[in-house]
């Protein structure tokens, strides 16, 4: 999971850890996946953690999907999904 917090992302890695804060790895396809870890102080459907796969094909500078990173951003924020 580190290795994908850290790297996964390409050279976006580090921003989206920031913004986003779940583990991740995208393909220059639009392809995202991103791990959402088990955590008692999660809502309820994410307590026992999940997968989320995203595909956009519209991809910025790093290779990103943008629809996808957004997205992931808004899950993130709303249901408090971040590892920090």
């Amino acid at each position: 999971k580190s290795l994908m917090l850290t790297c996964g992302m390409y050279n976006a890695s580090g921003k989206f850890a920031a913004f986003v804060g779940m583990p991740a790895k995208s393909g220059v396809s639009g392809g995202i996946m991103t791990l959402v870890p088990p955590r008692s102080r999660q809502a309820v459907p994410f307590q026992d953690g999940c997968g989320i796969g995203i595909y956009g094909p519209a991809i910025d500078e790093y290779g990103n999907s943008l629809a996808g990173v957004m997205l992931l951003k808004h899950i993130a924020q709303k249901w408090d999904l971040s590892i920090f």
